[in-house]
């Protein structure tokens, strides 16, 4: 499927090319195009799939590009009671069959309303869809790429795209550097290596020594807890990879989890595996945690079928990059609590199960924090994020100075591209802590393409809102957005806290906001609505808005 050329440098460097099911031969079920809610065209990109129903059926498509290494988006129906299904598909490369992919539904399907449900019985139906990797293929461009159902299983099997991708070889160890397998550690993917990379960690702090992780698949089933001056270094992404248990996920201290605490940490180029199929907001995270660490890089990381990847609490002067951050229950990347001077650049999201990225200035319940410190000055930019199963790309909620720029939003059919909301609590009154948005917010150069979905507890967002609910906003420049087919409105202005005395916008400047195509999924949209609700106003500079509609009385829009 064709779309418009991008501005140049807006997005994340992406290393694969995407093959779109749709645009494939088959003798499959095309599905699409569709833009409610609780439906699989919804979660698709560009809204459209092919299922294949039965063996034999298949799609195929020419390689546009050369490569070793390709993945499957795909959807199979969950077991009546939940739970998941199996099943295979075969991978064949001009007639000849390289490759059997084995498939589950078990990481999908959750139901009924957040935090949501494993059980069918409850209705509304999402995150239909995961994704399977595999390796070590040979694929020219030009190359006839057919996948096929090989079972008379009585299960379809949805097809999203295809990506493929030219994986490099393994890194080398860095010099002097202290190898995990001297400490006891496998890779083999069934030993336990957690009391490994322990004693691994250990050693690396007191010798200085980065810790080598060479390739293989490392069992983990408690938390590593990485503090000051430690390195822990893998051989790729694709390469080097911690797993979790299946068996012991349901317990939240037996997951994959790195917890950054202290100073000068790096974790890079390895992979995490979790195990997570179900949402519970009263445990811990797993992935990357931030707990009160300063100067942090994280790089070149993927992470998949967690609860979050990079929940960093506490965090001053991060660097988050690389990164791929797929399938998981809540946020891709949420820069926390009293997170200060840090950055999230180059990472892509997928597939998530809240934000891909957010920056939330929470109040802190732990007591560990100087209230006198008003968390902001972060950056998210050149960041893709893509696929939501709930809420928004990108979210702010708050705080001082933040930055989002030069970023790609596409197909998020549960919210918004862009969110700017007062929504979550970033105040307590009675410890003096205000995080509210404060300085100046810059949103600039992004661009929202399919986004604007129906959000569950809120009905349609616009494809970029402000969201004045708890507090007030002031203080925002947005320039240079670019939106394109909307599911709904472009850009919305709605203040559901007006009755509290909370719908107030002011000192907002919005300069040459484009939108191209609204409504895809809903009737009477605009590029521009501002709800009955919303109090203050907005000057709106060179901007292009086919149509306009301010329902409110007490809101201006001026035009330059």
């Amino acid at each position: 499927m064709s779309a418009r050329p991008l501005p140049a440098g807006v997005g994340a460097d992406i290393p694969w090319t995407s093959h779109e099911a749709e645009d494939m031969q088959t003798n499959g079920s095309l599905i699409g195009l569709g833009y409610a809610p609780h439906t699989i065209e919804t979660e698709s990109s560009y809204q459209g799939a092919v299922r294949l129903n039965g063996a034999g059926d298949y799609v195929e498509f020419s390689a546009e590009v050369v490569g070793n290494a390709m993945i499957v988006r795909y959807s199979l129906p969950d077991a009546p009671a939940g739970g998941g299904t199996t099943s295979t598909l075969r991978l064949s490369v001009n007639g000849a069959t390289v490759r059997t992919i084995e498939l589950s539904s078990r990481n999908a399907w959750l139901y009924g309303v957040y935090p949501f449900s494993n059980d069918p019985a409850q209705g509304k139906p999402r995150n239909f869809y995961d994704e399977v990797q595999i390796r070590d293929l040979s694929i020219a461009a030009g190359d006839t790429v057919r996948l096929a159902k090989s079972t008379d299983d009585g299960l379809s099997c949805t097809l999203d795209f295809v990506d493929l991708e030219t994986v490099a070889a393994p890194l080398s160890a860095p010099d002097h550097a202290l190898d995990v397998r001297t400490v006891g550690a496998r890779g083999d993917g069934e030993s336990d290596d957690t009391a490994a990379m322990r004693r691994g960690i250990a050693k690396a702090q007191s010798t200085g020594q980065p810790l080598w992780v060479p390739p293989g698949s490392y069992l983990i089933t408690g938390d590593l807890i990485v503090p000051s001056g430690v390195t822990i270094q893998g051989a790729g992404m694709w390469h080097t990879t911690f797993v979790g248990d299946p068996e012991l996920y349901p317990q939240a201290d037996r997951r994959v989890r790195f917890k950054l605490q202290g100073d000068d940490m790096t974790l890079a180029d390895f992979a995490i595996f979790g195990a997570l199929n179900y949402r519970n907001d009263q445990e811990a995270n797993d992935g990357i945690i931030g707990s009160v660490c300063r100067n942090a890089t994280i790089a070149r990381i993927w992470i998949e079928h967690t609860k979050v990847g990079a929940w960093i609490y506490n965090g001053t002067d991060l660097i988050i990059t690389g990164c791929r951050f797929r399938n998981m229950l809540a946020d891709g990347v949420n820069l926390c609590v009293a997170t200060t001077g840090s950055v999230v650049e180059n990472c892509t999201a997928r597939g998530t199960g809240d934000d891909c990225f957010a920056i939330w200035p929470a109040p802190s319940d732990q007591g560990y924090v100087d209230e006198h410190i008003v968390p902001g000055h972060n950056i998210i930019r050149h960041c893709t994020g893509q696929l939501t199963f709930l809420a928004n790309g990108a979210a702010i909620y708050g705080g001082a100075n933040n930055r989002l720029e030069n970023c790609l939003f596409t197909d998020i059919g549960t919210g918004c591209g862009i969110l700017l909301s007062t929504t979550f609590p970033t105040t307590d009154e009675d410890r003096g802590i205000n995080n509210n948005f404060s300085g100046t917010t810059l949103v600039r150069d992004n661009v929202l393409l399919r986004c604007g979905g129906y959000d569950h507890g809120w009905a349609w967002r616009g494809a970029m809102q402000l969201c004045l609910h708890h507090r007030n906003i002031s203080g925002l420049v947005i320039e240079r957005t670019t939106i394109e087919d909307s599911f709904s409105d472009g850009l919305t202005i709605v203040a559901p806290g007006t009755e509290q005395g909370y719908g107030t916008l002011s000192d907002t400047r919005i300069v040459e906001l484009t939108v191209n195509g609204v409504g895809l999924g809903t009737e009477k949209s605009h590029a521009l609505f501002v709800r009955e609700d919303a109090r203050g106003e907005l000057t709106l500079v060179d901007s292009d808005l086919p149509s306009e509609r301010n329902a409110s009385s007490g809101f201006k829009v001026e035009q330059r």
